[in-house]
This record gives structure tokens, sequence and C-alpha cells, in this order.
């Protein structure tokens, strides 16, 4: 957990956010432009092996999936697993190299997550050449970096994580950066705010491709009210409150611990990477998921899953599973923070997520 933690908590003090105002935006994504005579359109989402956000790829993989309105597949940059950010290991279905020798005209969709590495030549030099083929490319929380390091946010409108305002206005200053749109498209680039953009925005991906109506199913079938892009991101902070919690559940080492979710064939993906997410962003806790044995778990809509075996993890505690709609775990496991450590462990996670509660009432 060490080498996780200290990543997030270097993000929380070195990053500078500077007040942004919003600009107006539309309220849905451009519709989806057939191309190639495809029956649905190819969506890649693309991870980087040494260090991707599981949700930011994990939920808009598995809702488009689970929507049956694309054809999407699951890359990462180089062959082998990916380490996922702030907790467990997934492997893609195949590396860019693979992607590109099957569909060389490219996708009609890339969606980018955040990544530690927004730099990586390869990853970049993926992404121009992606949408130098005609691609939509949908930036996830701090994926917009990535957008931003390849070129493509120049003179455009995005936006990104709230934490990393003054990042981006730093290093990306032919951007218009805005802070009132959970998600945002202008022209053939779409960027989201943090983490807990991920939902809604694969929500409305399923709008622009499908129409209002199937996407409104699958947003009844997760229980989620509202998938639209009005958001307030200025009114996300730490504050000296968050700041202590973090500081404090780092250094408190000895009340650090692994928590275990355990998984089977058929896992529910989406619900796994939210409560894992959220439960490795403490700076106590480290989720594991967990299996009787090392052998890959393939998900309900196709992920490959690298379990840790049980028996390597004796004395780990077990997260009891839910049955709370898919839209509602991030308050129920925000709840369960709270109770298991404090109040405050809790709002420093949702500030992480950029959540609130709000959102979904």
């Amino acid at each position: 957990m060490s080498r996780l933690a200290t990543l997030l908590l270097a993000c929380l003090f070195f990053c500078h956010p500077l007040p942004l105002r919003a600009d107006e935006a539309p309220e849905r994504l451009p519709a989806y432009q057939k191309r190639f005579e495809r029956e649905r359109p190819l969506v890649a989402v693309i991870g980087e092996n040494r260090m991707t956000e599981l949700v930011d790829y994990v939920l808009p993989y598995g809702l488009l999936k689970r929507s049956g309105v694309a054809e999407v597949v699951a890359l990462s940059t180089r062959p082998g697993p990916m380490q996922m950010m702030p907790a467990l290991h997934l492997l893609a279905e195949a590396d860019i190299d693979g992607f590109d020798r099957r569909h060389p005209e490219g996708a009609d969709y890339i969606v980018v997550p955040a990544v530690h590495h927004s730099d990586d030549p390869q990853l970049l030099r993926w992404v121009r050449q992606q949408a130098a083929k005609g691609a939509t490319v949908v930036g996830i929380c701090d994926g917009a970096l990535v957008l931003g390091e390849a070129g493509l946010l120049e003179e455009r409108r995005a936006t990104g994580h709230w934490y990393s305002r003054g990042q981006r206005e730093e290093d990306f200053p032919g951007t218009r950066w805005v802070s009132d749109r959970r998600y945002l498209a202008d022209g053939k680039v779409i960027t989201t705010a943090g983490v807990s953009a991920a939902m809604p925005v694969s929500i409305a991906l399923v709008e622009a491709i499908a129409g209002t109506d199937r996407a409104q199913a699958l947003a009844t079938g997760i229980g989620l009210a509202d998938w639209s892009p009005r958001h307030d991101g200025d009114a996300f902070a730490l504050g000296a409150g968050g700041y202590l919690a973090a500081a404090g559940n780092l250094l408190s080492f000895w009340r650090h611990e692994e928590l275990g979710l355990e998984v089977r064939q058929g896992e529910d993906e989406l619900a796994l990477a939210l409560r894992a997410d959220a439960w490795s962003r403490t700076f106590r806790s480290e989720v594991l998921a967990l299996a009787a044995d090392a052998s890959p778990i393939r998900t309900a809509s196709g992920l490959v899953l690298l379990p840790e075996p049980m028996a390597a993890h004796p004395g780990i505690t077990h997260l009891q599973p839910t049955d709370a709609p898919l839209a509602r775990l991030f308050d129920q496991t925000l709840g369960a923070i709270a109770e298991r450590y404090d109040p405050a462990t809790a709002a420093l996670v949702a500030a992480q997520l950029e959540y609130a509660p709000a959102l979904n009432e």
C-alpha cells in the first residue's frame, strides 16, 4: 500500500488548484456519426500498464458493454498485466499493436483514463494516431492530461479532476479550462471531471450512440437519476482537515490494513471497481481481489482480473457483499468508511473521487 498511498499523498500536497469560472456547454454529447459501414461503433478503452485509474477504465468499458450499443475492447499499451490505481490488476484483451493490426482504420471512440505516466510516448503516439483517423477521443478524469500532452486540447474547452486545475492551466495554457461540467465536448474531443464522472459520461455516450431511451434504460438499471453534465467543481476542496486526515492515516502505519473482496467467474466488474477504488483511497487500507487460487477471473463484461489466492492472506478482513444499486455504491461505501475509520477519512475519499451524494438524489 505504501507506494500507491505515497503517490496519492504527493498529488494532494503538490498539485495546487486555482479558482476557475465556468463556461456554457451543450447538455448532450454530439450524436454518433456512422463510419466504415460498421453495424455498431467500435470503442477502445486504453490503459497504460504501469498505472491506470481503476474506475476511469472499468466503468466506461463495463457500462458500454452492458448497453449493447457498441463493440467495446479493453486495451493496454503493452502486453501483460496492468497495475490499476489505487488497487487491483487487470489483463486487457489486446495491446495497441494487436488492435491496430485488427482495426487499421481505427476506432470510432477511444476512452483514455487517468494514468500515472501521462507523457508515455507509446500511449501519446497511439492517441494521436487514433484522433488523426477520425476517432472521438474521450478523456476520463485526468485522462485530460494525456489529451493535453498529445496536443488535442489546444484552443479547445475542456475539464478534468478538480485537483489538477493548477497543473492543467500551467501545462496547457492554450486550453479553456472549465469547472461546471461533469463532461463536455469540443469537436471530437470529450473530457470529464474527476473519477465519479465516469458513470454519467458513459450513459451520455450511450445516448449519443443509440438515443435517450437506451440511455434511460441503462441509467434506470443502475439507479442513476441524473446523467446530465451539470456540476460544481469549485465546491470541492480538501482544506486543512483533508490534509491532516491524509497525513495522519498514512503516517499511522500500525493501523494500515488489507481488505479483501472475494471474486469469482462472472464477477460484476462495475461494483468491484467502485468499492475497491474507494476503500483503497483512505491512506489506511488497500483492497485485494481474492479467489480460491490465482487463476484469472473473467468478469461479467469480459474483463480479465488477476486475483490473489486466499491462502496467501489468511488473516485478511473480508468486505461483505452488497446488493446496493450501482449508482449508490459510492454513498454506501463512504458510509462504511466513516463507520470503520472516521468521517474525515470518508470526506477525504469523496474529495478524491470528486463525488457529491446529491448527484444521484
